[in-house]
């Protein structure tokens, strides 16, 4: 008995040290995109490239460990229409990555966690109580002092898309957090990455060219965004697996205030006192909506 709970309490531990890797991850990967941006890379370069070390990775792990890498028919064709929904939100999440400042477009971005309670709720696999709606408004409130201060500098479509880009991860979780729970998260994400990095080769091959990074800089943020992302949608999905979506999301919040720092050590780029106000609110509201779900 005892033995079982101290393998749970390692379990739950390896869960919530996967889901800060990601949060890292993920917003050094996006920052350093932005340093791609400064050396000629472009959005549709880094959406080309960011799905191939994951997939190669994923493939090695299964194969050493010698697992079955195919998923059962149904399952499959639904990783699969993921993966799609996967390379459309990252494409515009790299945009906005582009069109505004790296912290603001990971903010919106990173909204998705309320729209997947949303999601849940509509699709009849979640709640989304009052709580969570007092939570949702802080949070746009949040977003809105952080946008408001500057808000004749803000490229208008650079937030559309970062919200596209929110409601397609918001899609991707609420979906695999199903699928997860029934099949081998390492055959999931493989699915989902291969899928996307298949599309963007088709993307490719029509476009005729790939622009790629011109300097050592552009080559540098090129290199170090696309490993990061790797580790990032690694240990996020194996996060889900372990430790459920609400712990991942909750632990998953620390990754605009790895951006905001990130963005100003390697970019160069702040935020007023009123916009970290803004940021502030924001991750509070995210928080705390992430405790409801406990």
């Amino acid at each position: 008995m005892i033995v079982k709970i101290r393998m749970k309490k390692i379990e739950k531990n390896i869960g919530i040290i996967l889901a800060l890797i990601a949060a890292v991850c993920f917003g050094l990967s996006n920052t350093f995109a932005g340093l791609a941006y400064t050396g000629g890379a472009t959005p549709f370069t880094m959406s080309a490239t960011r799905f191939f070390l994951p997939s190669l990775i994923l493939i090695i792990i299964i194969l050493a460990q010698r697992a079955p890498i195919f998923l059962p028919t149904r399952a499959g064709v639904i990783a699969l229409l993921l993966g799609v929904v996967t390379i459309l939100y990252t494409i515009a999440l790299l945009e906005a990555v582009q069109l505004l400042l790296v912290p603001i477009a990971v903010l919106i971005f990173y909204l998705f966690p309320i729209f997947t309670g949303i999601i849940l709720k509509l699709a009849g696999w979640g709640q989304f109580n009052m709580a969570k709606a007092l939570a949702t408004l802080v949070a746009f409130g949040g977003l809105a002092l952080t946008l408001l201060v500057e808000i004749e500098k803000v490229e208008k479509i650079g937030v559309v898309l970062a919200a596209l880009a929110a409601l397609g991860l918001a899609i991707v979780s609420a979906v695999s957090q199903r699928l997860i729970r029934d099949e081998d998260p390492r055959q999931a994400t493989l699915y989902m990455a291969a899928t996307a990095l298949m599309v963007m080769v088709i993307l490719v091959i029509i476009e005729g060219s790939l622009p790629l990074p011109s300097n050592i800089t552009g080559w540098v943020g090129f290199s170090l965004s696309n490993i990061m992302y790797a580790a990032a949608m690694i240990s996020f999905f194996y996060a889900i697996s372990i430790s459920g979506a609400g712990t991942t999301t909750f632990f998953s919040n620390l990754e605009p205030l790895v951006v905001v720092g990130a963005a100003f050590l390697f970019l160069d780029q702040s935020l007023t006192i009123v916009q970290l106000f803004g940021v502030l609110v924001v991750v509070l509201a995210l928080i705390f909506y992430a405790r409801t779900e406990s």
